[in-house]
This record gives C-alpha cells, sequence and structure tokens, in this order.
C-alpha cells in the first residue's frame, strides 16, 4: 500500500480516535458511561497523588468526567460520618445514573456505616483506563450489593475500598505496602494488568495478603506465589484455543504476530501462541514490535503478505492497541484477524468498523455463551445494559473472597480457604476452583465481530458456535 494511503487512513482512524475520546462515546457494555478528558479528581494536573489520595472508601470519587452534585454531596457527607445523609445523597445518585458502580459501592459502605465489616479493596486503573476500570468494579459492586443485601459474610457486611493504581507497576507496589500495613483489610481484587500484578504480588505475599486478580493472564503468574490468585485463564488457554481455531477450523497455517515487547502480558500470549500454532503443525513466520518508534503498519502488512501470511495475530495490549487497530485499517480484511482479550473493546468496533468484521478474539467469558446462567440477567437488572468478561470475572474474585471469609475472617484464613482441595463457589462463569499454582481451570470463548446493534456502534462481539 502506498505511502499516501496508509497517511489517509491513519488520519481518518486518529479523527474517530478523537471524536470517540473528546466527545464521549455510548461503551458498550456500560450503557452510558461517558468518557472525557479529564484527570482523577483532587489532583492537580500532572502531578502525583499520594498513597492517600489513591484509596476511597467513598470520600472522593476517582470516575472521570462531571459527577452530579447529589453523589458529591454522598462524598462530602461520608467523609463527615453523615450516613444516613450519604445514603439519602448516594440512592438519588444511582437514580440519575443507574449504571455507576463507584455510587454503589459507597453507597454499601455508607449503610454499613461504623458498623463491624470485612474490608477488601479494588485495586484498578482509574488515572490511565476509566472504561476498564469501571467494567472491573461493576462486577466487585455486583457482588458485595449481593452478599450485603441477604444479610452479609455470616451477618458481617462487606466493605469495599477502591484503589486507583494507574496499571503502573510501581504505584501498584505502594498501593500494597499500604494495603498490607492495615490489618483491617483481608483480600484485594486486581490489580489489572500482569505487570502490576508481578510487581505487588511481591509486597503480598510478603504481607501475607491475598490478591485475586480478575484480567492479568500472563503465563508468568502461575505459581508465582501462594498468595496470588487469578479468575482469568491463563495466556496459554487462549493461545491454544486461537491456534487450535486458525489450524483446524480456518485450515490456515502461516500467521504473524504483533505484539509490543514492554508488556508482561503481550510477550506472554505472543509466545504462547507461537508455541501453539508451531504444536497445531502451522507456523508464526515473523514477528513485529508495536513499540517500536519506527512501526509501519502498512510496511508490516505488506511484509506479512510477502511471506505468505494467511493470519494476522494481535497480541496487543491496551498502550499498543491504537497501534494494532491501524493494522485492521491497512489489512483491509486480507489476511484473517485473530486477537487477545485487549482488543476486545468499543475502541475496536468504533475505529475497526467494517474493516474488523470477522476478526476472531480469545475472551474468558461472553454474556450469550451460558444460557444456563442466571448472572447476565441479574447484571442487566441492577445496571439496565450487557456487562463484559472483566465484569463477570471480577464478580467471580469477589466471590470467591467472600466463600474464603465465610469459612475464616482472617488474612490466614483466606489464603487456606482458597488453596484448600475442597474449596468452590459458583461464579458468574461457572464454579470457582483454584489450582495450587493460583490459577482457575477454566475454558476460553471465542468471540467473533459482526455487524450488530447491541453495542451502539453497528458491530458487536458475538460468540462463536
Amino acid at each position: 500500500m502506498s505511502q499516501k494511503n496508509e497517511t489517509t487512513i491513519l488520519a481518518l482512524a486518529l479523527l474517530l480516535t478523537v471524536g470517540i475520546v473528546g466527545g464521549g462515546f455510548w461503551w458498550f457494555t456500560n450503557n452510558g458511561v461517558k468518557i472525557s478528558n479529564t484527570t482523577i479528581p483532587n489532583q492537580e494536573p500532572g502531578s502525583n497523588p499520594s498513597l492517600q489520595d489513591r484509596i476511597s472508601f467513598g470520600e472522593k470519587s476517582f470516575t472521570p468526567g462531571e459527577i452530579s452534585p447529589v453523589k458529591k454531596e454522598g462524598i462530602q457527607a461520608i467523609a463527615a460520618k453523615s450516613y444516613d445523609k450519604a445514603i439519602a445523597n448516594f440512592t438519588a445518585a444511582l437514580k440519575l445514573n443507574r449504571n455507576d458502580p463507584e455510587t454503589l459501592i459507597f453507597l454499601n459502605n455508607a449503610r454499613i456505616g461504623s458498623s463491624k465489616s470485612y474490608t477488601i479493596v479494588a485495586s484498578v486503573p482509574f488515572g490511565t483506563d476509566p472504561n476498564t476500570s469501571l467494567e472491573i468494579l461493576r462486577g466487585i459492586a455486583q457482588a458485595q450489593n449481593q452478599v450485603n443485601s441477604s444479610g452479609g459474610v455470616k451477618g458481617v457486611a462487606l466493605r469495599v475500598g477502591i484503589a486507583s493504581d494507574d496499571d503502573n507497576p510501581e504505584i501498584a507496589k505502594q498501593i500494597a505496602s499500604g494495603l498490607v500495613s492495615n490489618s483491617e483489610v483481608l483480600g484485594v481484587v486486581g490489580p489489572n494488568t500482569s505487570d502490576s500484578t508481578l510487581a505487588a504480588g511481591t509486597i503480598y505475599t510478603s504481607g501475607q495478603l491475598v490478591a485475586i486478580s480478575p484480567t492479568s493472564t500472563s503465563v508468568k503468574i502461575s505459581n508465582f506465589s501462594r498468595y496470588v490468585f487469578r479468575t482469568v485463564p491463563s495466556d496459554f488457554m487462549a493461545a491454544r484455543s486461537l491456534a487450535n481455531y486458525m489450524v483446524r477450523t480456518l485450515q490456515k497455517k502461516n500467521a504473524v504476530v504483533f505484539f509490543n515487547s514492554q508488556s508482561n502480558y503481550s510477550q506472554s500470549l505472543k509466545s504462547e501462541f507461537v508455541s501453539s500454532v508451531s504444536l497445531e503443525g502451522g507456523q508464526a513466520s515473523s514477528e513485529f514490535d508495536l513499540s517500536k518508534a519506527d512501526f509501519s503498519a502498512a510496511k508490516s502488512v505488506e511484509q506479512a503478505t510477502k511471506q505468505g501470511a494467511e493470519v494476522l495475530m494481535l497480541a496487543a495490549n491496551t498502550e499498543t492497541l491504537d497501534k494494532a487497530l491501524q493494522v485492521v485499517q491497512i489489512n483491509q480484511k486480507r489476511l484473517t484477524l485473530l486477537g487477545g482479550d485487549d482488543v476486545y473493546t468499543a475502541k475496536t468496533l468504533e475505529i475497526g468498523r467494517e474493516q474488523a468484521v470477522g476478526m476472531v478474539v480469545a475472551v474468558p467469558w461472553h454474556i450469550d455463551s451460558d444460557p444456563k446462567s442466571d448472572f447476565p440477567q441479574k447484571s442487566r437488572q441492577l445496571w439496565g445494559a450487557d456487562v463484559s468478561w472483566r465484569s463477570a470475572l471480577s464478580y467471580d474474585a469477589t466471590v470467591a473472597l467472600i466463600a474464603a471469609l465465610e469459612r475464616n475472617p482472617t488474612r490466614d484464613g483466606v489464603q487456606q480457604a482458597l488453596l484448600s482441595s475442597d474449596f468452590s463457589a459458583t461464579g458468574a462463569s461457572g464454579t470457582i476452583r483454584f489450582l495450587a499454582s493460583g490459577d482457575r481451570n477454566a475454558p476460553v470463548q471465542l468471540v467473533k465481530i459482526v455487524p450488530g446493534s447491541r453495542s451502539r456502534t453497528g458491530y458487536d462481539f458475538e460468540p462463536v458456535r
């Protein structure tokens, strides 16, 4: 493809991206949470908030954009320990936006007030990835609301804190240190990325505090620590499913992989995919590093085509998704597209559009994948919208902590319960059990991009049957 054509396509993609970010868009799992270019509240642009400013039980909001006056009043009330007023304010705020998980968490915390409670904390990247943070918090908020509405953990309510770690390994470690030193914290849901989980995991291990990540998939996390668990399958499972689909279903043998050498997740998925394709009798003829300053989507696709590639595998992470979507645009549906779970975003549907139709992505869960589960119906009733795999797996992480607290509400008790051979809990994606490695033995769902109306983008992800 000529440089002129590449420039035209990339300019179009940039304009679309600016339009999405600047004007706000309907997130396909959030149904109305708008995102705008704002910094975390309570901090000046470019500043580095203190650890205290990064953790909230209702005293501050991390949700980007303008929050309603009534929610602000609730935040002020809970900070002043005026719990009845906070309950009234947060209840009113939820009527204005029922799809705000932060508000629901704050409401449940206000209902607890100064009463006895068991505390867990969510470590999420609000400062850098608010959409993912809200997805994760929906699962946690639903589980908290569910257990507290039914009497709590053997009569004791569950309190949830929110820590904003920015997907930054160093900040995640600082937050971990702060949580370890707070004896009231009995468990953590998160961090989000594999890099942050591996970094913070060393602190959680030394402090003997359990952390369950719903979204970290790197194979390095397996057997990493007896205090670090995850409800999401590892990259080994995703890579194996994609390789099997490529060789056996699509009958294609030659792939090239686009990845980020600076991301543990991306490196892990790339390596596992290359190995899995080889075991299936195929090959990965080239690897393209999206993080390189001189990366060119046009040159990479041209090279892949000359090498006889039939498949483009996008093992991009969040930071390199824009470059991966340039590849989708340049490819013009000539070579078959596969992708890892970080590609499962509204941006992929918005930017990829018709050029992304047919792309197959490996995710841990899809709302239509299990017709027997009652979780999709309950989540729709609560949020007024469909939720994503990140919400489902975060719900599962919280449910696992609740089940462990029911056995023994201490840090040691939680860890021992999760590792017990007879431990199990029922989650959004089926039975939750952990292997000695900290992994959950769970399947992967392949989804395909198709034209559709659910996401309000004109395109949807639907299960591959």
